[in-house]
């Protein structure tokens, strides 16, 4: 009986091998590819004559950072990116987390995915998408931005004239459209794609009634319930606005576009904008970045002005394994123009001001909150202490706002518990500082936290 199970027991683990591919013999894969593959010419890494002189920041980056690579990875992903699925890893636009996102950042569009309207940069804005009318007199008119109002349908009579904020489908012109004022006007509106090379293909259709409102350029087109579905479809396409940020500048037709990476021009490219906050003297829009990590080093902007110089606008594409050519760069003759930190933020005239307004309702008086007063004098001295609330961490530790308790608060960074300071009763609890308030104080931490400085 014993052995009869035992055979029994080996039949079946037999059988379970041969089913899950546990059979003694190796069986070759059959077919073939019907194809040659083509590889990808990896290239090895061109040779630069390298930096022999003295200056102390130039021969870091030179031996720190050598190339596109060393950028990526130790500059790149430890401000922009650090945590899997946070900010630009695999979370929003641009992804940089790795070499190959990187190097697909150059020469792409920088304004894919705006916070808001008013954060688009003009310099970023593409030519728009063209509306037309069913009468033949009415062109094709380059869209400068439009709006959806929801809200309850009203029924307008021909001739009245509906108010401008009016619930319905609103299109905002670069040019006055040929249609009279004052009175309904049935058809079939036609937005059309502009390709840059003067050809135009409709993409979609809207049938309404429309008014000319306000200066002329401003379209309403009516949207009864029933249509409500068609205007969300529509909005799906992704039409595209040349005044995206509504400020009547179209910026791909009156200022050279930028790129998010610019080859050959560093001081073009949205990045370095964004990390700066200006644009060859021209403020960009948005709160500075990084928002919490520690922002570059002159070192590491060094490193990222000099690699974008050396690529060449004409290629196809680029090699990051490639050395970066300090010794041809221009910016080694002053790297410390490009410090991120600046200056003019001090603690008297700035922060402390900023602290007391926001912060001094509850970290002031005879009771402070956690003990910290900020009201009265002394405040500069407290914050060097450790936080109550983690030991570990000191309110303000000086060059490092990412191990900042006081910082990390502000910026309701999700390592710290409990909610984000200032505490707002009337807003969820809680608020955030203005962006240039909290500009100012990472500025004034990067900088040392000097009380008189």
């Amino acid at each position: 009986m014993m052995r009869s199970t035992i055979a029994s027991m080996a039949s079946v683990l037999t059988a379970l091998l041969l089913g899950c591919g546990g059979a003694p013999s190796y069986k070759e894969p059959e077919g073939t590819i019907p194809f040659e593959p083509t590889r990808p010419e990896l290239g090895s890494p061109g040779a630069v004559t390298p930096y022999t002189g003295a200056d102390p920041i130039v021969l870091e980056a030179q031996m720190k950072l050598p190339t596109g690579v060393d950028l990526q990875r130790k500059v790149i992903l430890r401000t922009c990116g650090p945590t899997n699925g946070v900010c630009h890893n695999q979370k929003e636009y641009p992804d940089l987390h790795t070499t190959g996102t990187f190097a697909a950042a150059i020469n792409a569009p920088c304004n894919l995915q705006p916070g808001s309207f008013a954060s688009v940069y003009d310099r970023c804005e593409r030519v728009g998408d063209s509306f037309n009318f069913g009468e033949k007199s009415f062109p094709a008119i380059e869209l400068g931005w439009y709006e959806v109002i929801v809200g309850a349908f009203v029924e307008y009579e021909d001739d009245e004239v509906p108010p401008s904020d009016a619930p319905g489908l609103h299109l905002h012109m670069r040019e006055p459209v040929p249609l009279a004022q004052g009175r309904a006007h049935w058809g079939t509106g036609t937005f059309l794609r502009n390709f840059g090379t003067g050809e135009k293909l409709s993409f979609a259709n809207y049938n309404t009634r429309w008014w000319v409102l306000d200066d002329g350029r401003h379209l309403y087109g009516e949207v009864h319930d029933y249509q409500a579905e068609d205007v969300e479809e529509l909005q799906a396409v992704g039409i595209i606005q040349g005044d995206w940020n509504r400020n009547d500048l179209f910026g791909a037709r009156e200022n050279q576009g930028v790129p998010l990476l610019n080859p050959g021009k560093p001081e073009e490219s949205y990045l370095v904008g964004r990390l700066r906050g200006h644009m060859q003297g021209e403020p960009v829009p948005g709160t500075r970045m990084p928002l919490a990590n520690q922002p570059p080093s002159v070192t590491d902007m060094l490193a990222l002005m000099c690699w974008l110089e050396g690529l060449d606008p004409n290629a196809a594409s680029w090699n990051l394994s490639s050395p970066i050519n300090y010794a041809g760069c221009s910016y080694i003759a002053n790297p410390q123009a490009l410090s991120l930190v600046g200056a003019g933020v001090t603690w008297r005239e700035r922060v402390w001001p900023i602290l007391k307004s926001s912060c001094g309702g509850c970290h002031g008086g005879a009771s402070p909150q956690a003990g910290l007063d900020l009201l009265s004098e002394g405040a500069w001295g407290r914050l060097r202490g450790l936080s109550t609330q983690n030991s570990t961490l000191k309110f303000i530790d000086a060059g490092r706002p990412e191990k900042s308790y006081l910082w990390l608060k502000l910026a309701g960074d999700g390592s710290i518990s409990g909610r984000r300071m200032p505490v707002d009763p009337l807003n969820s609890g809680s608020r955030a500082l203005p962006a240039d308030q909290l500009d100012s104080i990472q500025t004034w931490i990067l900088a040392g936290a000097l009380e008189d400085g």
